[in-house]
């Protein structure tokens, strides 16, 4: 049978980003999405303290994107869309020495806790 893709999906080929095996569907990626809150007027500051971060995940294996956006309605507020190949890879990211050096340099500029939210990303252009 063919999926959407085009692929057969009775074996272990993928299908829009997920594998069928044993007549299951594994989705094995991971996305996060993450409201990060600027200390008034310091959006700019803390954008440019997360570009490091940006050039870090260039480099890790299992990082599929690592995306900064600004909020054309909220001068205070950044957002990062993040996506993994698995689990796995989220937790290297997060438990690396790059991942934890950062939240220091980020001091000066955030303004809270940023909001996370965590997806399993389905399909679409570009997946």
């Amino acid at each position: 049978m063919r999926g959407v893709a085009g692929r057969n999906v009775e074996d272990d080929s993928v299908n829009n980003g997920q594998s069928k095996r044993e007549g299951r569907i594994d989705m094995t990626k991971v996305a996060v999405w993450a409201k990060i809150p600027a200390a008034p007027g310091k959006r700019d500051d803390l954008a440019k303290a997360l570009e490091v971060g940006l050039e870090t995940a260039k480099g890790e294996p299992g990082t599929i994107y690592y995306i900064l956006h600004t909020d054309p309605t909220d001068a205070d507020a950044l957002y990062m869309y993040e996506m993994y190949e698995s689990q796995d890879a989220l937790n290297a990211h997060m438990g690396s020495e790059a991942f934890q050096a950062l939240g220091p340099a980020l001091m000066p500029f955030i303004g809270g806790r940023p909001e996370l939210t965590f997806l399993g990303p389905i399909g679409g252009k570009g997946f």
